[in-house]
């Protein structure tokens, strides 16, 4: 008969070798993107590490690439750029998508897994198609190769993240509360943001984050949808490798994933915090 140490000593096996198999996926994944850093501060202009790196000297080192980026309009153009068309898109997505939650988690909203599917389309659908069909759409209308028009697109393609979110968050919400405030006397925009919006706030800035990413990483949409002047980091990046191979690209590379870091954290603790407002014990 098998001993109780015998079952303990496979169970502490299995587990050392589930955090072992973790740890592992964890640096395949991480490490190509980590080996950008060390590059960025290269003070020659190559794409591979000198003999000075690999052995530590100061000298080959620099912050050249970083000075270059806030020096050059060019860069200076894609930042702004982005951010404002990050930060519009974001806005727009975010009270679209709230919206089409909200309505979606109700259990007499009509064709509702149809329209769910329809929303959530821009993720499913290849990006390349989706860039095409907006591109010749917004181009009847006039608002290709402009700030609207990029905007809107970008607004079309986080939307689906933020009803995700915000529809995760509506998950098991007791609408009692929103009826019991309907009998008080308060009207619906009143027991929206009284009562539904505290609730799922987490969610909804959550998914705002989401959007924001999705905007501020798309390439593919402003190939088609941005003129000259409406160029973002990605794109300005994209032209880098095609026109002029220059480390200034990992530099902003770089910077890029400090600004991601700071994001997905940021959703963590969002989502503790959700999930602490409705009551789940968060394992640590």
């Amino acid at each position: 008969m098998k001993t109780p140490a015998y079952y303990g000593f496979w169970h502490h096996l299995g587990t050392w070798l589930l955090k072992a198999g973790s740890w592992l996926v964890l640096l395949f994944l991480i490490l190509p993107i980590l080996v950008i850093v060390p590059l960025s501060f290269n003070a020659e202009p190559f794409f591979s590490f000198t003999e000075g790196m690999l052995t530590l000297d100061p000298g080959a080192y620099s912050l050249r690439w970083y000075r270059e980026i806030f020096s050059d309009p060019k860069w200076l153009l894609a930042i702004k750029n982005s951010f404002i068309i990050g930060i519009f898109s974001t806005l727009l997505a975010t009270v679209l998508g709230t919206c089409a939650a909200v309505g979606l988690a109700r259990d007499e909203m009509p064709f509702r897994r149809f329209v769910t599917a329809l929303l959530l389309s821009p993720m499913i659908v290849p990006l390349i198609i989706t860039a095409a069909g907006m591109f010749f759409f917004y181009s009847d209308l006039g608002l290709a190769g402009g700030y609207l028009g990029v905007i809107l697109a970008h607004a079309a393609l986080g939307t689906p993240f933020v009803i995700i979110t915000v529809t995760a968050t509506l998950t098991g919400f007791d609408y009692s509360l929103a009826r019991a405030a309907l009998n008080l006397g308060a009207r619906p925009v009143r027991v929206f943001f009284d009562v539904i919006m505290p609730l799922i706030r987490p969610g909804v800035i959550s998914g705002a984050l989401f959007a924001f990413i999705t905007s501020f990483d798309e390439v593919v949409v402003i190939l088609f949808m941005a003129g000259p002047q409406q160029r973002t980091i990605p794109r300005q990046m994209f032209s880098g490798l095609r026109e002029q191979i220059n480390p200034s690209i990992l530099a902003i590379a770089t910077l890029l994933i400090l600004v991601s870091i700071a994001l997905l954290v940021t959703i963590e603790l969002l989502r503790r915090r959700a999930e602490r407002m409705r009551g789940i014990e968060i394992p640590h």
